[in-house]
């Protein structure tokens, strides 16, 4: 499963709505994805508040938002390589501190869990998708790398985790907690950040389905 302080932390009951809550805050469609590539206590949340229509580059992180700045971007991909439009890639992360931070009005247990710092983005018709960020902080007072939680939404097919983005250059990133991180679920999510003008540029290309248990193999 991927990086996180308290995947277990939901209780049945917040769990149960969390669900309830999902055909009234998703677009038609999205509530009857079934999530695969189990266990995922929480890729349910993915679907609450998910946009009817994402754009392929979406504000993560708003511009006022401290940290160094990070263009997250890549490419959609089937198995035989070819370019999958209109999939949708959730991403959620923590501040420059490390911490998910809430919205005071966020009363869902769900969207606490996941913090203010989560968007959607849909692959356009070249599969491309990009998020505008910062970088993530390591949790406060750990070892644990810095990363960027990713899930697939192929709409009435298929909801799945892929493993995190983490960064090469991120001195917590031990060759021991690569090779564990490293589970090619959507393909590799360890990237090379380069120097940009403004801030860092970070490549994560999905392929859709990799080493995902039970994955239906979805059609376009």
């Amino acid at each position: 499963m991927p990086l996180h302080p308290a995947r277990s932390a939901l209780s049945r009951v917040a769990r149960a709505c969390v669900l309830s809550l999902l055909a009234a805050c998703a677009p038609a469609g999205a509530a009857a994805t079934p999530v695969v590539g189990l266990p995922c206590e929480d890729c349910d949340v993915a679907l609450i508040g998910l946009p009817a229509h994402p754009p392929a580059i979406v504000q993560l992180a708003p511009d006022d938002e401290p940290g160094e700045r990070l263009r997250l971007t890549g490419r959609v991909i089937d198995a035989d390589g070819k370019p999958r439009s209109g999939v949708v890639v959730y991403a959620h992360q923590t501040d420059r501190h490390g911490v998910y931070p809430r919205a005071a009005a966020d009363r869902d247990a769900g969207i606490r869990q996941h913090g203010r710092l989560r968007a959607w983005a849909a692959s356009d018709a070249d599969g491309r998708y990009t998020f505008l960020t910062i970088r993530p902080g390591s949790y406060p007072g750990s070892t644990m790398p810095q990363h960027i939680h990713l899930y697939v939404i192929e709409r009435g097919c298929a909801l799945y985790y892929i493993d995190d983005v983490l960064f090469r250059d991120d001195p917590h990133l031990t060759t021991s907690a690569a090779r564990k991180a490293d589970r090619g679920r959507g393909g590799g999510g360890i990237v090379t950040p380069v120097r940009t003008a403004d801030g860092w540029l970070a490549r994560r290309d999905i392929v859709l389905g990799r080493n995902i248990p039970g994955y239906p193999g979805c059609a376009p």
